[in-house]
């Protein structure tokens, strides 16, 4: 692609793309190659001007090449299925086409004409607000209905016309800032899966998704996402669907019947008969889902949509008084004219939704509003160590066989088995055999996976084991070879153990080093300068790793060699003490203790089962995100007061002023609506202020105090 460097910094680029107009497709494109560059973090393309702003860490020189190599036929496969930028733009004529006609009415249109539209655009409301009387609700519409319906008896058209033009904007507005948060919050939630096992003659084979075509049949074991809709065709599972029906207890699914795309299997493994190729159906989903579930709202909103309604009939009383007293019918206008309902029900919704929108850029998936209110007020966190403390992908560090086997064989065996179940230590049993050159074709009957133990199947005549030593060792009785008891007793303790065991006897430890995330201790310490009282670390590791783990990251406590039940009771045991509890976490034996936590969190390359339980997903790359997060819910709640006491002191001030007769009725109409306008605005904004660059950079260099 041919383009002209507009302006550089250090760090950052502007460019302009050599094409006289850009589609918002060509934009989403550009935007998402222009992210895939080595040492871009961050990509900004503006469509109406051809041109795009790029944040960078690489040299200059690998940038230009980059941006060089890119062309829109040549990388069409990186375009977003889903993108904001067409809603933002519908939304930016919007509201460019109202405040222009505004406008445009005011200078240019006859008196007679101003007087005729503006009498049109008042009937809804005096339509609503006549609905809501002969319901006997006393509603924010009655307010509005009369206030532009006695403005416009007392023949002040211009004030009428101003009152209606200003909630028609916040009404826009409004609309924009939800369907753009619920949008973002979308996308983050959708499917992130790559590759599907596609059910053959010859067996399972790893398929790219989109490969994937109506009519094709693959394999869904427990743990894992249903990619796609479809019928099962063998095979009987529960499936947890809360993620689209709401639905807690998982739902048994049997042969002939239909699963959803984004629903996970909980027990069992099916033959899945795809009936709907990848595209938008989850995506849909998710957003009835989210404009549907009351229950994501939080405490806040909830009580800002009830005190508004509350305080209506105080400000129609204050209104009727006023006139009586006064015998002034202005001054008692001056008083209708103002409400507290809409700046409350306007400003607080528009707030937790910001929020929940601004958390996404910190790589942060928001379900709701009312977990961002429980991640503020939380006191205790709980972590998870593998996959959470520690990294994701743990490695291989070494295989010691026993009774005579090679080490080749061996890894490639308990990679054959692993492999159709994914998770941390699996990953790195795989990533070695293949790292070795090691092909672990089918070679095993049915495998069955014990949740936080390990997988038996059978090879040849015999059944073949691997997991942990409890597994092993006392559920499943196998032996140490004679003769070799003293081998096993000089295992290196500095490593996780991964035992695998043939026809009831130990046939290799493969050692799993698990690489401690740099960041861990000072995420914690971060987390406790913001009010967090009590951090606690619970795996079923066992006492020697944990201890290690613990002592470095520098938690309270530490629970070792704890099994999935063990850590969903210690959740509730603490909020039963009146604790707040993050449980943070990534495996499926993770779930349970997500689930009773007050705000479970889930790592986003972890098991499918944990993303769908979790109320908020973070990903994988940085825990400063965890920081990020607390700062965001932290500062939500002291905007939310701050609103609260803009509103009621601001719009009581101007109650007493127009009740007083120093405000005129219009000049009260216009304050109110410009104060809800701006405390909406302000909503809007960003809680944390950082520069243009990386929000994980930016954390980082915060709390090192640099």
């Amino acid at each position: 692609m041919k383009f002209q460097i507009m302006h550089e910094s250090n760090g950052r680029m502007r460019i302009k793309t050599f094409q006289s107009q850009m589609t918002i497709d060509q934009a989403d494109l550009l935007e998402a190659y222009l992210q895939t560059l080595d040492g871009v973090y961050r990509a900004t393309v503006h469509e109406r001007t051809c041109c795009a702003v790029i944040w960078y860490r690489s040299s200059r020189a690998e940038l230009i090449k980059g941006i060089s190599c890119f062309s829109y036929e040549k990388h069409k496969e990186l375009a977003p299925l889903h993108s904001s930028r067409a809603l933002n733009r519908s939304y930016e004529e919007k509201l460019v086409g109202l405040v222009a006609f505004k406008a445009i009415r005011s200078l240019f249109f006859p008196a007679p004409l101003r007087i005729a539209f503006a009498v049109c655009k008042a009937i809804p409301y005096l339509f609503r607000g006549l609905r809501c009387l002969f319901r006997g609700k006393l509603r924010v519409e009655l307010l509005d209905g009369l206030s532009i319906g006695i403005s416009m008896a007392r023949r002040d058209f211009g004030t009428a016309s101003s009152v209606m033009f200003l909630l028609k904007l916040g009404e826009l507005l409004e609309e924009w800032t939800h369907k753009k948060s619920v949008d973002d919050l979308a996308r983050c939630m959708s499917l992130n899966i790559d590759r599907v096992w596609l059910k053959t003659s010859t067996g399972e084979v790893l398929t790219p998704l989109n490969q994937i075509q109506t009519g094709d049949r693959i394999a869904v074991r427990m743990g894992g996402l249903i990619p796609l809709d479809g019928i099962i065709e063998e095979g009987e599972v529960m499936v947890n669907q809360a993620s689209l029906t709401g639905e807690s207890i998982p739902v048994p699914k049997r042969p002939g019947m239909t699963v959803y795309a984004g629903t996970v299997v909980e027990e069992g493994q099916c033959i899945l008969l795809v009936k709907q190729e990848s595209g938008d159906s989850r995506y849909d989903k998710i957003v009835s889902m989210i404009e549907q579930s009351e229950k994501l709202k939080s405490t806040a909103e909830n009580k800002a949509s009830n005190l508004a309604d509350r305080l209506v009939p105080y400000t129609l009383a204050g209104s009727l008084l006023t006139g009586l007293l006064t015998r002034n019918i202005t001054r008692a206008l001056s008083v209708l004219m103002v409400d507290f309902s809409c700046a409350l029900k306007l400003a607080m919704p528009l707030a937790v939704l910001s929020a929940m929108r601004e958390a996404s850029t910190y790589h942060a998936t928001v379900k709701g509003g009312k977990y961002l209110e429980a991640m503020a007020q939380a006191d205790t966190i709980v972590f998870d160590k593998t996959g959470t403390l520690t990294h994701a992908c743990p490695v291989v560090a070494k295989v010691i066989p026993f009774g005579g086997y090679s080490k080749e064989e061996m890894l490639r065996l308990a990679a054959c088995l692993e492999e159709h179940f994914p998770h941390s230590m699996a990953n790195a049993v795989i990533q070695a055999a293949r790292e070795r050159g090691l092909s672990h074709e089918e070679m095993h009957s049915k495998v069955e996976y014990l949740v936080a133990h390990g997988i038996a199947s059978t090879v040849g005549e015999e059944r073949v084991v691997v997991g942990s030593a409890h597994f092993v060792f006392e559920d499943e009785n196998c032996s140490i070879p004679h003769g070799e008891q003293e081998r096993f007793d000089r295992l290196p303790e500095e490593y996780s153990h991964l035992y695998l065991a043939i026809g009831g006897v130990l046939a290799a430890v493969i050692c799993i080093s698990d690489p401690l995330r740099p960041e861990a201790a000072a995420v914690i310490q971060a987390l406790q300068q913001l009010g967090i009282q009590k951090t606690v670390m619970l795996t079923g590791d066992s006492h020697r790793t944990a201890s290690a783990i613990a002592a470095q990251v520098g938690v309270d406590e530490c629970h070792s060699e704890v099994l999935p039940e063990d850590k969903a009771r210690f959740v509730e045991e603490e909020r039963a003490k009146g604790h707040k509890v993050i449980m943070l976490g990534d495996g499926i034996n993770d779930s349970p203790a997500l689930s009773a936590a007050d705000v479970g969190i889930a790592i986003s390359d972890g098991a499918a089962i944990a993303r769908e339980i979790a109320d908020i997903t973070i990903s994988a790359d940085n825990l400063f995100e965890l920081v990020s997060l607390r700062k965001i819910a932290m500062g939500l709640e002291g905007r939310i007061r701050s609103n609260y006491r803009f509103v009621i002191g601001f719009n009581g001030g101007l109650i007493g002023l127009g009740a007083a007769g120093i405000l005129p009725p219009a000049t009260s109409a216009m304050l109110h609506n410009l104060s809800t306008l701006g405390v909406s605005l302000r909503s809007m904004t960003s809680l944390l202020k950082h520069p243009s660059q990386s929000p994980k950079l930016t954390d980082e260099r915060q709390i090192r105090g640099e």
